[in-house]
């Protein structure tokens, strides 16, 4: 029977993580790119739970505690992140981000 270890939820977390980083490098898409970033958020969850499972500290259930609030920052930047790219496409009707230079004079 094998049993998880933390080099596991690492490999796991790593693994998570650099799809997307690859992800959010390499689309050209906003909502794309807002989805690799859930998914670089979910890595770091994934690594914190292993930590707090395998590390033992003066507060139980730390990363679990830590998850949560990343949870919570991730769907609120979802919200903001998906409001933001709408009111790009009413504007502008593209949502790809090479097209967009809302900063230029």
């Amino acid at each position: 029977m094998l049993s998880l270890t933390l080099n596991h939820y690492l490999v796991l977390g790593a693994v998570l993580f650099a799809i997307g980083l690859y992800g959010a490098l390499s689309r050209r898409n906003a909502v794309a790119i807002l989805m690799s970033i859930e998914l670089m958020f979910n890595g770091v969850n994934v690594t914190l739970v292993g930590f707090s499972h395998y590390i033992t500290s003066s507060v139980p259930l730390l990363g679990q505690i830590f998850a949560i609030f990343i949870i919570t920052v991730a769907a609120a930047e979802a919200a903001v992140g998906l409001a933001i790219i709408i009111a790009i496409y009413r504007d502008r009707k593209t949502i790809s981000v090479d097209e967009l230079d809302l900063m230029k004079w």
